[in-house]
């Protein structure tokens, strides 16, 4: 869940989920599931089928995750061969509002998510937002998210709540980052 991923991208292409039933740019909800077109996810700004990233933090997050190894492009991710599922709560400049983020947590787990990635957060603790995390874990879902980068000892939201792994940031000497949040309820630093 972040501002989309480029599905077209050559790295990221052979990774991306393509929805079986779905029937592309026809504008009927072909497979049932209330999203009209959402052929490789869904775009929770626009409330449309497109979740192409306009902002490129997404796109970076997925090449991390599951960027195709051994093909002589750019990069090679964590896992080569993942399905990523695009979910769009980001706008182009960041920003999402709780109802978005909430909204993409329920496509998500509905869609088959067996991890949700939060590269993202809030300092704000919200009770909405924490049950829509608590009912993706329910389901069997993992769920991974960002610490924070504001140097607190303490973690932001989603990551702060208990069925969150939370993690923060390690520099190229594999010591805490001098941005990272950190303190006791992270989980582990990469």
């Amino acid at each position: 869940i972040d501002t989309g991923v480029d599905y077209f991208h050559p790295d990221l292409a052979p990774n991306v989920w393509t929805n079986p039933a779905e029937i592309p740019g026809n504008g009927v909800d072909d497979d049932g599931n209330g999203f009209i077109d959402d052929l490789h996810g869904y775009d929770f700004v626009s409330d449309d089928g497109d979740p192409m990233d306009d902002q490129d933090h997404g796109t970076h997050v997925a090449g991390i995750i599951g960027a195709a190894g051994g093909n002589a492009i750019g990069i090679a991710g964590v896992c080569w061969e993942v399905t990523l599922l695009a979910v769009k709560a980001f706008d182009e400049d960041g920003s999402a509002s709780l109802d978005q983020v909430i909204e993409a947590f329920g496509y998500a787990v509905r869609n088959g998510a067996t991890i949700i990635n939060a590269s993202w957060g809030t300092d704000d603790r919200s009770r909405a937002l924490q049950d829509a995390v608590r009912e993706a874990w329910q389901a069997g879902v993992t769920i991974i998210a960002a610490g924070g980068n504001d140097q607190k000892p303490e973690v932001i939201f989603p990551a702060g709540y208990d069925e969150v792994i939370a993690v923060a940031a390690t520099d190229f000497k594999d010591q805490r980052a001098f941005f990272s949040n950190h303190g006791p309820q992270m989980d582990l630093a990469a």
